[in-house]
């Protein structure tokens, strides 16, 4: 995808950390952590598309809601570029000081019916942001709702209706409004489209591909396969265990990747030729536990190229190659195969 490489961040994220206490005992003390998300560091251009992917449990949904401030971090800072212009630390902002990002960033859902109040009309759940900031009333704000049930292809003659009363498509298509509702400029899509059919896959990328193009959204788009990534990404971070263990454009991730990791969940993407047999590499053993991770290189346990180096040192996130970023104590060195590779 054609992206401005020169545009400056909107997003900057440094050494961002965030640990879960492990409480126990009769006091409820704290016993340990689950180390969600343990030190990932990268930054967002505007109109770009962040793909962010892993196996369940990585810790790509605790890194977007951190960033979101959903969470409050443990560790790390998270600057984010105004649409004034104006770059702002937000990893201590209250909930107060956050009211006014909340229209600037906004988050996609990953359950399309969970995620909708069933007691209300879509009208109501799509007008409830622009209530809350003092946007919009009365017939402004259901011409608003109108506007942007059209957008993300929904008739607005159903605004009266309730969320049971549509699809899984379509409720995603009504949380996608919803999200748009404020003209937020950075969206963290939370596996948007998991839960749909293979078909309503395909329309709801397509829309957010769309909406990306006609109004200069910037996205991290978080999911756990990588052939539904490919589609909309112009870069993608891998994550495992809580930490980003390549990142890089698209294409050099798929077709040239630098971490054994990487390589593996590649070679899991069926080939587009059905008369070409899948070469899957199996990855042994189970995912560590996010509070009790190895020593060393986090997936040394699973990798079939780790030496004694990887059980020993953990490998930090380098520029291997201009713009392509690996945590591999071999990363150039090994000859790893991305989609076509032999």
């Amino acid at each position: 995808m054609a992206n401005n490489l020169q545009t400056e961040p909107i997003l900057e994220v440094k050494n961002l950390k965030m640990h879960f206490p492990i409480r126990g005992g009769f006091f409820q003390t704290i016993k340990g952590y689950v180390k969600a998300v343990d030190g990932i560091s990268f930054s967002v251009r505007e109109n770009e598309v962040l793909g962010l992917v892993g196996e369940s449990g990585c810790g790509k949904t605790t890194a977007g809601r951190t960033i979101l401030r959903l969470y409050d971090p443990t560790d790390g800072e998270i600057w984010f570029r105004k649409k004034d212009g104006e770059r702002v630390e937000i990893s201590k902002f209250t909930q107060k000081q956050m009211m006014p990002l909340r229209r600037e960033m906004r988050m996609i859902f990953q359950d399309p019916f969970s995620s909708l109040n069933p007691r209300r009309t879509v009208k109501e759940i799509i007008g409830e942001p622009l209530i809350i900031h003092n946007i919009a009333r009365g017939r402004e704000l259901e011409d608003r709702v109108a506007y942007l049930m059209t957008a993300v292809g929904l008739d607005p003659a159903y605004m009266d209706r309730y969320p049971h009363e549509f699809s899984g498509g379509q409720r995603q298509r009504i949380g996608i409004a919803r999200t748009l509702s404020l003209s937020p400029r950075l969206i963290v899509a939370d596996e948007p489209v998991s839960a749909l059919d293979v078909s309503i896959q395909a329309q709801v990328l397509n829309l957010l591909q769309n909406l990306k193009e006609d109004l200069g959204l910037t996205l991290i788009f978080v999911a756990h396969d990588l052939s539904v990534v490919e589609h909309i990404s112009d870069r993608i971070a891998v994550m495992y265990v809580g930490k980003i263990v390549e990142l890089s454009e698209t294409e050099n991730v798929l077709y040239h990747p630098l971490h054994p990791y990487t390589e593996a969940l590649v070679s899991a993407i069926p080939p587009a030729d059905p008369d070409i047999k899948m070469q899957r590499i199996p990855l042994q053993g189970d995912v560590p536990s996010p509070a009790n991770p190895p020593k060393g290189c986090v997936f040394h346990p699973r990798c079939r190229y780790a030496k004694d180096i990887c059980s020993q040192q953990e490998p930090a996130l380098r520029e291997v190659e201009p713009g392509h970023f690996a945590s591999c104590h071999f990363a150039g060195e090994l000859s790893l195969r991305g989609i076509g590779g032999d």
